[in-house]
């Protein structure tokens, strides 16, 4: 059928810091260069922001090449790193503070601050469209517009007022618009679901390690003033998880910010093995261990989100650029995990495409060719530095676990800045790492206290998450059947616990059989089960606009 249409110079898919970036700096060469091009950002959250989630402590190298006056023009940076405090927790009830001299430089924070995400977010919008830049939240891109020679010329936004088996609805239908473009940049953060499509068909991939994931939990504390230690950095390695394995790893995080807040969360890598692990559970039951509790006590929470990461690092990114368009940020997969931050490097990645954009444009070209200028720039810049410094970080822990990787990496950010003469690899994919459910130990999770630990829907409705009950189901299953007839007996259906909403339950028929239960009201769009699922049948995509959380500070 025949769609309304836009066409710009320009259109980026996302309004995280990455896509954010790329329209401001495309708009600032243009106005250098007094050139005119036009720029659209679409945003499938409500608003800018309300899908933004991260820990976050915040380093403003990119920030302050994109926005030298930054501070004057009022960047919600508020709260600069004020001490780092990091434990291993040895056990339930015991921990060891690292002295500093023990710990990789990389996690270091002197200069940093600890932010929201999502404001920092809504303050790159609003800069983005006082540099002229039409920002559209509430409109899901669905699809990629790739021409008959095969070349990306826009997007397509998802129908509006779809019911359930995808007829339109009386006076409620409104089709997609083609937002047609000379260039498509795709931002649309962790595993991306356009971005995974353009991944496969131009076989990005091919020659990259595979990507790794973790799953990060967070929430957010009002506490008693007492207690509170504005600017208070504190991580932790070890319990719940493995300390000298690798069947589980991963770390924590607890930062004091402004008005007598912290944020504190888990993340745990998406390449643990046993079936019965709920990251969920985890997280309540972490939150118990005195170091962490102690904040805690007398508090209250609230806020609750989470979100899956890229950790592959370097050794895991997919070529950059397809014919017409290029990937940035997290859906290329920049995050820095050796300092656990992707802010500034999605930032830079985008503003690395934005020139690559304007330089293109500027020489006439007209779109359907590589950005290969793209590629040379980010070759020869400071991200393409630190993520090679990087690089063995995820791998080390993947191979030698919390304790030994953890040594291997401090020799290798302490003692050789980052260049070990050895490049480390990790290419089982998270998915493949489960063993079966008879073969893993069973986990018993205490009950939550509805104090310091709490259930999943108490959680997933301080997440503020709700999509249009009448439309149709965006976790696709590829085939039905695999939920009941495979992963429950190999696995104990692990969707089950490694969502974090309680998206996916196994329910008992009167007559004794099993259903496989997909609540997607409940989805916070972390993508955990797109990742984790062992045999790849979950599709995520993009549900109708506006749908899914709406974070007010993550």
């Amino acid at each position: 059928m025949e769609r309304e249409f836009m066409e710009f110079d320009v259109v980026i898919v996302g309004a995280g810091p990455a896509g954010l970036s790329a329209a401001c700096r495309i708009k600032q060469q243009a106005a250098d260069a007094d050139q005119e091009i036009s720029v659209c950002v679409v945003e499938k959250g409500s608003e800018v922001g309300a899908h933004i989630l991260s820990g976050a402590v915040f380093e403003p190298r990119a920030l302050e090449e994109l926005f030298p006056d930054w501070k004057e023009l009022g960047a919600p940076l508020n709260t600069p790193v004020k001490r780092d405090d990091i434990y291993m927790l040895t056990s339930e009830e015991k921990s060891t503070k690292l002295p500093g001299l023990f710990v990789p430089k990389t996690m270091h924070n002197e200069g940093n601050y600890i932010i929201s995400l999502g404001n920092l977010c809504r303050w790159l919008a609003q800069q983005a469209e006082n540099l002229g830049v039409e920002v559209y939240p509430g409109f899901a891109a669905q699809e990629a517009l790739i021409d008959e020679n095969g070349v990306v010329r826009g997007i397509l936004t998802g129908d509006l007022g779809v019911d359930r088996e995808g007829n339109p609805k009386d006076g409620f239908y409104t089709p997609g618009m083609e937002l047609r473009a000379k260039y498509t940049l795709f931002a649309e953060g962790c595993r991306g679901h356009i971005g995974k499509q353009l991944i496969k068909r131009y076989d990005l991939a091919s020659d990259a390690d595979a990507q790794h994931y973790g799953i990060g939990i967070k929430e957010i504390w009002d506490i008693d003033p007492a207690k509170h230690e504005q600017g208070l950095v504190v991580h932790t390695a070890g319990w719940p998880l493995d300390i000298t394995g690798n069947e589980n790893t991963g770390g924590s995080f607890l930062y004091h910010i402004e008005n007598n807040q912290i944020v504190v969360g888990l993340i745990i890598d998406l390449s643990y093995s046993n079936p019965h692990l709920s990251p969920f559970d985890e997280f309540q039951r972490y939150k118990h261990h005195p170091v962490i509790k102690q904040y805690l006590e007398g508090g209250k929470r609230v806020s609750y989100g989470a979100r899956a990461i890229c950790k592959g690092g370097l050794n895991s990114l997919p070529k950059m650029v397809f014919p017409g368009g290029a990937l940035i940020g997290c859906d290329l997969g920049t995050l820095n995990f050796a300092k656990i931050k992707g802010s500034h490097t999605a930032m830079k990645s985008g503003m690395l495409a934005a020139d690559a954009v304007v330089e293109a444009l500027k020489a006439g070209r007209e779109g359907g060719d590589e950005l290969t200028g793209y590629v040379d720039s980010f070759k020869s810049s400071w991200l393409y530095d630190e993520l090679f410094r990087s690089r063995n970080f995820g791998p080390a822990i993947h191979k030698f676990g919390a304790l030994l990787g953890g040594a291997f990496n401090y020799v290798d950010q302490n003692w050789f800045g980052g260049k070990i003469p050895v490049t480390l690899h990790d290419n089982k994919p998270d998915h493949a790492q489960l063993k079966k459910a008879s073969e893993a130990p069973k986990i018993a999770y205490p009950k939550p206290d509805g104090v310091i630990s709490f259930d999943k829907l108490s959680s997933v409705f301080l997440s503020n998450t709700n999509h249009e009950e009448d439309q149709p189901v965006h976790l696709q299953l590829k085939d039905p059947s695999i939920p009941i007839e495979q992963n429950l007996p190999l696995y104990d259906e692990p969707a089950q616990r490694y969502c974090p909403a309680g998206v996916y339950e196994v329910v008992s028929n009167d007559d004794g059989s099993k259903r496989f239960q997909i609540n997607a009201q409940n989805c916070v769009h972390c993508k955990t089960c797109d990742i984790k699922d062992p045999a790849q049948n979950i599709n995520w995509v993009a549900p109708e606009g506006t749908g899914g959380p709406n974070y007010p500070n993550m």
